[in-house]
């Protein structure tokens, strides 16, 4: 936790000059890179990389993380071939041409992103956790750089989204050097690697379509929210998105990722992880209630001091969803439970509905040209009713109930 807070407190401390560096279109501009990124992204590896810390044997972990490997290079190659042939269509698709350049870079940038997530569990799997967030305090460090650096000299969304290509390099490092030094590469071998990929299928074939369902949800509204309202008012939303974010990237992470680890053990030991589940519900939800509430009030006016009086209005933006943030926060560390239980069936389900609810309020409110602040009070109403329903699920799975 304590170098997941070094690693944000950096572009967060840079923020208000970015602000007034680049304008919200820059910011869309980026947002939208992002959207597309993290969609591919979420999928690179089939999730295989949950499956790094389920097995006893080191040796299983090393080949299932191969498996993850060569599914994101074959899946990046594709896209890059895709982007050859369609680049100038999806542009025109996503009706924004400043993007266009650079979907050149959001192959590699999702294959960085799936050796990003192969390493982070082989890491955590020894328990680095302290090399973990020197990774994250590196990656921060170099896209803060860049993005100033480049900000100061050039107009445009090219500093943003160049830093941003950076980080996703720069947060490999150091996780690469430790998975060769506690991880034996020989004991790889395709044998293992069929064995392994159809013993943990239920990851690609269920967790994968539920973390793309998920991923669609959040990240499409933004590209939706580009294309039909304007680049301008993405980039309002996401700057309060990435603000709100904020304790969930640096509290909410770290606890769900040791929650993750401690309830595997208990898991082991007993059959269910309701214990674990019940102590780490209880602290988040303290956390959620402490953070959130005082900002409702005077997110607003924050955000004109911090970063600039035309930036008032993404405080509003942020005010009106922070309901379904505060409960977001919770659910999330926690829905690794589905994970450990391998209940990926039901992750999917709940991730499909997600994103039939997101998209079928956004439709609504294109249809009725319903205004942005009316589409984001039904978005956050809406969210906040249906992340209460996953709390009560996770609860049932931790008991082995479901």
């Amino acid at each position: 936790m304590t170098g997941a807070t070094i690693a944000q407190a950096i572009p967060i401390a840079i923020t208000p000059i970015l602000t007034r560096l680049y304008t919200p279109e820059d910011f869309g501009v980026l947002a939208l890179f992002i959207a597309i990124t993290t969609i591919l992204g979420s999928i690179a590896n089939g999730r295989y990389e949950l499956a790094i810390l389920l097995p006893e044997k080191d040796e299983d972990a090393i080949n299932i993380a191969a498996i993850g490997l060569l599914i994101a290079a074959t899946f990046s190659f594709t896209l890059l071939l895709l982007t050859i042939i369609f680049k100038q269509q999806i542009a025109n698709l996503l009706g924004n041409q400043d993007i266009e350049f650079w979907l050149y870079f959001v192959p590699f940038v999702v294959l960085m992103m799936g050796l990003f997530n192969i390493l982070n569990y082989l890491n955590t799997r020894k328990k680095l956790y302290k090399d973990i967030a020197k990774s994250n305090v590196y990656k921060s460090v170099g896209m803060s750089s860049v993005q100033l650096g480049v900000g100061f000299v050039k107009s445009g969304a090219t500093g943003l989204i160049s830093g941003q290509i950076l980080a996703q390099i720069i947060s490999n490092y150091r996780l690469a050097k430790n998975a060769k030094s506690y991880y034996d590469t020989s004991t790889v071998n395709l044998p293992e690697i069929k064995r392994l990929a159809k013993r943990y299928q239920d990851f690609p074939n269920f967790s994968m379509w539920a973390v793309l369902a998920n991923s669609l949800s959040y990240n499409l509204i933004n590209i939706l929210i580009s294309i039909y309202y304007s680049i301008a008012t993405l980039g309002y939303y996401s700057l309060s998105q990435k603000m709100l974010g904020i304790p969930a990237t640096l509290i909410g992470s770290s606890i769900g990722q040791v929650y993750f680890q401690k309830a595997i053990i208990e898991k082991q030991r007993t059959g269910k992880v309701v214990n674990t589940f019940n102590k780490t519900s209880k602290k988040l939800l303290i956390l959620s209630i402490a953070m959130f509430t005082p900002l409702y009030f005077i997110l607003p006016t924050v955000f004109e001091i911090i970063f600039g009086k035309e930036w008032g209005i993404a405080g509003a933006y942020g005010q009106i969803i922070l309901p379904f943030v505060a409960v977001q926060f919770v659910a999330a560390a926690l829905s690794n439970t589905n994970n450990i239980f391998e209940k990926q069936k039901i992750a999917l389900l709940w991730q499909i509905g997600l994103l039939i609810l997101s998209i079928g309020i956004m439709l609504y409110s294109i249809l009725l040209q319903v205004e942005f602040f009316e589409f984001l009070k039904i978005f956050s109403v809406s969210l906040f009713c249906y992340y209460g329903l996953l709390l009560f699920i996770l609860w049932k799975v931790s008991q082995g109930k479901l």
